[in-house]
């Protein structure tokens, strides 16, 4: 049985588009669990301008909400979609809420927490803005907590998406 690996993932993004994750091979992907009323929500600002530097050189950053936190994304998915766009610009895609935790958490979750653990090897997701980086061959590289920003993951991006191969 071949090993399971991020191309193996569908989401439905939040207008309703199954995103087939194999569509982003050769990428490197940074995907963030959000919400719209949490206090790291002004990371949306650092992330856009991630995505606004780095697109061209191949970076995609996948936003998905999540109510698992204190219900700060109360919101329905056509508003955040409305909420990230008016709020934040954001260009990148979104998609529908899931869960990161618990028996119902997406399975890309499930897999990411997987293959980076935090703290002291939980797999628990703790709180919103989590972020997961993903190099072009599909391997996830590093888990960051929600309290960095996202321009303090800046140099590791430049550094993956500056690397060809898996060395």
């Amino acid at each position: 049985m071949t090993k399971q690996t991020i191309y193996d993932f569908k989401a439905e993004k939040n207008n309703g588009e199954v995103c087939d994750f194999s569509a982003y091979q050769e990428k490197v992907l940074l995907i963030v669990n959000t919400a719209s009323k949490c206090g790291f929500t002004p990371q949306y600002a650092g992330l856009e301008k991630l995505y606004e530097e780095f697109r061209e050189q191949g970076l995609e950053i996948l936003a998905f909400p999540s109510n698992q936190f204190m219900n700060q994304e109360p919101l329905r998915d056509e508003e955040i979609a409305d909420f990230c766009q008016v709020n934040y610009g954001v260009s990148f895609p979104v998609f529908k809420k899931v869960d990161v935790n618990g028996k119902g958490a997406h399975p890309l979750f499930k897999f990411l927490k997987k293959e980076a653990p935090g703290l002291l090897g939980s797999q628990s997701i703790k709180w919103n803005f989590t972020k997961f980086l993903v190099g072009r061959d599909g391997k996830t590289i590093k888990r960051y907590a929600p309290s960095i920003k996202p321009e303090e993951i800046k140099s590791d991006i430049e550094k993956y998406l500056s690397t060809d191969d898996d060395n």
